[in-house]
């Protein structure tokens, strides 16, 4: 069963992480081209592609007996296009030797299902690739990104690349291999890491409440200014300045038993990192400093207002705990 499932000259790859399935794709393809030398590469789009150019793509030219036929958005496949591609795989199945590779991408979800299921009973290889959707899934991503490369990361270096980038699996991915070839360091540490995330908005106003909620006022407001010299929008600031905030405000409650971690629905590392930055808040304090965010973003909002003067209050005030 395994030898036919490894032989079997169409693959589907269904779903999963959007990057994650193209690269799989992408890897399937170079491994049947490296496998048949001769064979042409053939890319077809099943929205747009009808059943001829199908049967056109599988059979032998003037330069090649056989192709490695990539087909993208299989769940927009029509009736007569899945026919065909039904009907080919069980006919390649016979002779996988002879016959065309194809590798089907198929986005996932309910649209187009069906033809995976008839794909699968007629002999094809389905090849699943992970959703990537939980953090920890993420995390081990990460951490895979480096140990491929020969490298290690520290944990904090980790989580914060995930708490940036977890949503954005392409721009991790090429974090991470950016981390590797341009710095020797073994593992590459939190400093490393936030070395290339700065030019990030939302990691620098993360950096900037950090400060802040630590009471480090004076570093605070000078990382700041720093960052709106550089071309930071101080609405981006406030924004994620608001953020920090409101996952204290989590943790504050999750601790309280007023809301479950499950509740919360945050990054459980940037939840326990919050836990241990609540000591001295209360929750006038809290509401004090969400209310100036707020005034702060109606000032970067209205004409004459000056952002600046109120990122500074802001900042203050935080570093204050709203006292």
């Amino acid at each position: 069963m395994a030898k036919t499932a490894a032989n079997a000259p169409v693959t589907v790859v269904p779903g999963g992480d959007s990057y994650l399935n193209g690269m799989r794709t992408k890897e399937l393809c170079s491994q049947a081209l490296q496998a048949r030398p001769d064979a042409e590469l053939i890319e077809l789009d099943a929205t747009s592609a009808d059943q001829y150019a199908f049967d056109e793509a599988v059979s032998p030219s003037l330069l090649s007996d056989t192709a490695v036929v990539k087909i993208i958005n299989l769940q927009n496949a029509d009736e007569k296009f899945a026919e065909t591609l039904v009907s080919y795989t069980k006919q390649a199945a016979k002779d996988p030797n002879g016959s065309s590779i194809v590798i089907c991408q198929h986005e996932g979800g309910v649209k187009g299902r069906k033809i995976i299921d008839q794909l699968t009973k007629a002999g094809a290889r389905k090849v699943d690739v992970p959703d990537l959707k939980k953090p920890d899934a993420q995390l081990n991503f990460v951490l895979g990104e480096f140990e491929k490369r020969g490298r290690r990361v520290e944990p904090m270096a980790a989580q914060q690349l995930v708490s940036v980038l977890g949503g954005k699996t392409g721009e991790l991915a090429a974090m991470c291999e950016q981390l590797c070839f341009d710095f020797e360091d073994n593992p590459i540490g939190l400093d490393r890491a936030n070395q290339y995330l700065t030019a990030n908005p939302q990691v620098t106003g993360f950096a900037v409440a950090d400060k802040a909620v630590e009471g480090r006022t004076a570093e605070s407001i000078v990382m700041m200014r720093a960052a709106v010299e550089q071309g930071t929008d101080p609405i981006a600031l406030i924004g994620a300045l608001a953020m920090k905030l409101r996952t204290i405000a989590k943790a504050s409650a999750v601790r309280a038993g007023t809301i479950s971690q499950a509740e919360a629905k945050t990054n459980p590392w940037v939840l326990k990192n919050a836990m241990r930055q609540l000591g001295g808040w209360t929750s006038p304090g809290l509401a004090h400093c969400i209310r100036m965010l707020a005034w702060a973003d109606e000032q970067s909002k209205t004409n004459g207002g000056d952002p600046m003067y109120a990122l500074e209050r802001c900042i203050e005030d935080i570093s204050h705990k709203g006292r």
